[in-house]
């Protein structure tokens, strides 16, 4: 009875000691994503803080982001890092330092499933609302469509799967998220024409001439919100410096020749959201002088 009882008990001691083993490299099962609260939900670490947007674009130089009509017009309100890098070719590894600071040592475009974290992970744990916007995103984050890449939705790569927080890009998400409850960090990636990957500068020119003010006349960006429009990289014929505009309310025109990259970046949105550095951006210097 005794070697009975004994035999039990370390079973169940077993059962309760053990844990899954790690998931290999490689594509993630689509129909088991990683969940996440609700992700416009107001909590208090949310309503103490301000709201940052960031938009990514797509392969223009700076020179060539500048010559955009409604961008140049921002940059003449607004402040503008004039010696601004990305840190890397192609996109997928640009996309990874803007949200964790790190490439992960990645050189290609491929899939890789990721360690969980980023920036996403940071504010799911510490409570504070985020939402990732794709425009063209149907069939689910892990799947391309004709405008949707899932190599520009960072969100998609760590652990395997995005969360609840990452929807599609529609005037029934972003539209009504800025006229609601707009979540305190908004990352938008247009598909693959807006965003110039695909497309002429004009036309990025343009969607961003009807999402920018959008933004601007949000509550949310009025009150105490930063926008930030950034390029992942240069078209592969320059240096990789590409344009980044700062805008805020209350900024006058202004700019800065000081080195920034993605980074920095990363650096400025987790400091003004009130979370720990990742990665390079723990050594990276933020945008300070464009903030003031």
């Amino acid at each position: 009875m005794i070697r009975r009882t004994l035999l039990v008990a370390f079973l169940a001691m077993g059962a309760c000691t053990s844990s899954p083993s790690n998931p290999p490299l490689g594509r993630p099962n689509v129909h088991r994503p990683l969940t996440a609260p609700p992700v416009a939900a107001t909590t208090a670490a949310s309503s103490a803080l301000p709201h940052v947007f960031v938009i990514v674009m797509e392969n223009r130089s700076d020179a060539q982001a500048m010559q955009m009509p409604y961008l140049s017009a921002l940059a003449a309100r607004y402040a503008v890092a004039t010696n601004y890098s990305a840190v890397s070719h192609p996109s997928l590894p640009n996309y990874l330092a803007l949200t964790s600071g790190s490439t992960f040592g990645i050189t290609d475009d491929g899939y890789h499933r990721l360690p969980a974290g980023g920036i996403g992970g940071q504010l799911t744990e510490r409570g504070i609302s985020w939402r990732a916007y794709m425009e063209g995103m149907t069939q689910g984050c892990l799947e391309d469509t004709d405008g949707y890449a899932v190599k520009h939705n960072p969100f998609a790569y760590y652990g395997g799967g995005c969360p609840s927080n990452v929807v599609p890009l529609t005037s029934a998400t972003l539209d009504a998220d800025l006229a609601g409850s707009t979540p305190n960090f908004v990352w938008i990636t247009p598909d693959l024409c807006h965003d110039g990957h695909d497309c002429s500068s004009g036309v990025a020119d343009a969607y961003l001439a009807g999402q920018v003010p959008k933004i601007l006349a949000s509550a949310a960006w009025q009150k105490d919100g930063l926008l930030l429009i950034v390029w992942d990289e240069d078209d592969g014929n320059s240096d990789n410096r590409v344009a980044l505009l700062v805008i805020a309310p209350k900024l006058k025109e202004h700019q800065t020749a000081q080195p920034h990259d993605h980074y920095s970046l990363l650096a400025t949105v987790e400091d003004r959201l009130g979370v720990q550095r990742l990665g390079q951006a723990r050594g990276a210097s933020p945008l300070t002088e464009l903030l003031g």
